[in-house]
């Protein structure tokens, strides 16, 4: 998502510059402690460049949150006079009890200085609402590029479900394992899933497959961009649970594909699927229901085909790069009066 700000950013004029390569993420306090000693020679630098005349229009900030605090972008724009823009900040109320609270106060005093915070999700928007009531906050859905999906001409395989997920711990290995276990309950199908994805718990994936005949299940790997856009293009369904997903852009990439989407209504997911319209979202951890929405979708060719069109329709003509470009645009020029 940070390449694809960066790309709207220019498509729309602007000039982005990446003002440093500095790692700011860090798993405890103790190291977010050691990470801001590190940070103060490159704000040194920043200082020194922007004080000799090479300051910024604004500073962009993409994803800031409790373990991830921006080092030099609130310091700078205070003394300099420059906008600060945050997009995707998050706020995590039950974190200012922990020993994370130095660094939640950080991201507070952010999103409240910020010129404005860019959201993606409702989820996240409401988060900053609740507990920054006077931060001033945009929308921008959630968005990719669909250059290689304008000329695709999909060729679907009705009963061949796709997943294009990382193997690796934590909420991927959750959903791989829920849809292992819908798909146990609906084995009497005439499915067949195509596996797109790699990582470090691809052994513990292919275990959690292995009681399904070896021809039901094609592990394709991990794969490029383009092979990516040609599975999708032939493949029938969307499948993949979502657990804990932000919002899921893989789940743009398939609709743009022209494939209807079986997910949870958890999380972010539904910012990016339009439950009963471009797919079926069903009640967070029922796996009997997952199950059944897949098994709806096979035996509905009708409802398949609109789905898919619709899914098409959705993202290729609301949810592009050239449409969050004017979008992202219009949103500085209106919360900081600058324009490209």
């Amino acid at each position: 998502m940070a390449r694809l700000l960066i790309r709207a950013l220019e498509i729309s004029g602007h000039t982005v510059d990446v003002a440093s390569e500095f790692r700011s993420f860090a798993s405890t306090p103790e190291a977010a402690d050691r990470i801001g000693g590190e940070a103060a020679l490159d704000l040194q630098r920043l200082r020194a460049e922007w004080a000799a005349g090479g300051k910024p229009d604004l500073w962009f900030c993409y994803h800031p949150y409790y373990k991830s605090v921006d080092p030099f972008g609130p310091d700078l724009c205070r003394a300099f006079g420059v906008p600060l823009i945050t997009a995707e900040a998050s706020y995590s109320p039950r974190r200012d009890q922990t020993d994370w609270a130095p660094y939640q106060a950080r991201i507070g005093a952010m999103v409240r200085n910020a010129a404005v915070n860019i959201g993606f999700t409702r989820r996240d928007r409401l988060g900053l609402e609740s507990a920054i009531p006077e931060a001033r906050i945009a929308e921008l859905p959630p968005f990719i590029d669909t250059t290689a999906f304008e000329g695709l001409r999909p060729a679907p395989e009705p009963t061949r479900l796709i997943t294009v997920a990382m193997m690796r711990a934590g909420d991927k290995m959750q959903s791989y394992a829920m849809l292992a276990e819908a798909l146990t309950t609906i084995r009497h199908k005439p499915w067949t899933l195509a596996i797109v994805g790699d990582g470090p718990m691809r052994g513990e994936v292919e275990r959690l497959f292995a009681t399904f005949e070896p021809e039901r299940i094609d592990w394709l790997g991990e794969r490029g961009a383009d092979d990516i856009v040609r599975e999708l293009g032939r493949a029938g369904i969307y499948v993949w649970p979502g657990c804990g997903e932000a919002y899921g852009l893989a789940y743009l990439e398939a609709q743009a594909a022209g494939l209807p989407v079986v997910a949870q209504n958890t999380a972010g997911v539904p910012e990016v699927v339009q439950s009963g319209l471009t797919g079926l979202l069903t009640t967070e951890g029922d796996v009997a229901a997952y199950a059944c929405a897949i098994s709806e979708l096979l035996d509905d060719a009708m409802a398949r085909k609109t789905m898919a069109d619709a899914a098409r329709c959705f993202v290729l003509n609301e949810r592009s790069l050239a449409i969050a470009a004017k979008t992202i645009d219009e949103i500085l020029c209106t919360y900081t009066g600058r324009k490209r």
